[in-house]
């Protein structure tokens, strides 16, 4: 019987993810058998630095870009939000699965439970990685502190339960729901709160977010892009028709590949209208100043 390499961090949440994709593999292809390696990454390695201070790209997939290219593996499970903007090349992204809740999600210390970021004390404390999620909270919710908390989920909600620094942390939502820990969920945030990471479930290192709807054909893409501490901001919102027919139209596509993912089921004319969306409105934000906000908020991280 065939046997089918997947790499995976060693992380339980990413455990948990890679499992799921490969009972769907199975139950798709039962004459394979699928073995799955796990390995640290050096976003797993380094615990004592903020994300975006490493200063390296690729921190949860380097490891296993390299089993892949030396043929130890034969594909790997990613979170979305942990993959570099363009792959490597002959790389491509297979699959993806159904979008889970792509919202982030407070979990509160025990003693703050059923309170929310807006009626936590004065001054409390609030953990997160993501320069993304703390750029946004901090604009909202100004009587707030926002400090850098790493480690997987287990350490995070350890580091909350036991300790006394932490009066909230923020964490995607799609996590704590495969992690089984729906109850720790104290408070959803919306997008007019905290818009998502492109491909959120989270990148963490850039302040820009976004927050997608499709309504009656019409895909609705807002961004922003915000300065460390959210004092200032460049939002806007643009729109595109997407029409699937019901038929394939396009014929074979030798191409099949567009933005590093290959799609063969889905035709050209709406991948090509949700990049060229994604470009539109990047170039909006461009010429309303959004460079020189993230020329700034790049260079007071690496000054930190």
């Amino acid at each position: 019987m065939r046997v089918i390499r997947v790499g995976t961090r060693k992380s339980q949440l990413a455990r948990i993810q890679t499992d799921s994709v490969v009972a769907t593999l199975k139950a798709l292809y039962p004459g394979l058998q699928f073995e799955i390696i796990a390995m640290s990454t050096t976003g797993d390695k380094i615990l004592d630095t903020a994300l975006s201070k490493i200063g390296e790209k690729s921190l949860f997939t380097k490891e296993l870009e390299h089993a892949l290219e030396k043929n130890e593996v034969d594909l790997v499970v990613h979170s979305l939000k942990d993959l570099p903007t363009v792959l490597p090349p002959g790389f491509t992204i297979g699959a993806i699965c159904k979008r889970e809740n792509p919202h982030d999600a407070v979990v509160f210390h025990p003693k703050f439970v059923g309170k929310t970021l807006e009626t936590l004390p004065e001054k409390s404390v609030v953990g997160t990685s993501s320069l993304r999620r703390a750029a946004q909270l901090q604009r909202k919710f100004s009587h707030l502190e926002f400090r850098s908390i790493r480690g997987n989920l287990n350490t995070r909600l350890r580091k909350l339960d036991e300790q006394q620094e932490f009066s909230a942390i923020i964490l995607a939502t799609a996590g704590l729901q495969r992690m089984g820990w729906h109850n720790r969920v104290g408070q959803i945030l919306h997008p007019d709160e905290c818009m998502y990471a492109v491909g959120q479930e989270g990148g963490c290192s850039v302040p820009v977010a976004v927050h997608t709807a499709m309504k009656d054909g019409q895909l609705y893409l807002t961004g922003g892009v915000w300065s460390l501490d959210g004092s200032d901001s460049i939002q806007d919102t643009m729109q595109a028709t997407i029409h699937v027919p019901a038929q394939h139209e396009d014929g074979p596509e030798d191409d099949p590949q567009l933005v590093g993912i290959t799609a063969r089921n889905i035709p050209r004319g709406p991948q090509l209208a949700a990049q060229n969306l994604g470009i539109s409105l990047a170039n909006l934000l461009l010429s309303k100043g959004a460079k020189n906000i993230l020329d700034v908020a790049r260079q007071l991280n690496d000054a930190h």
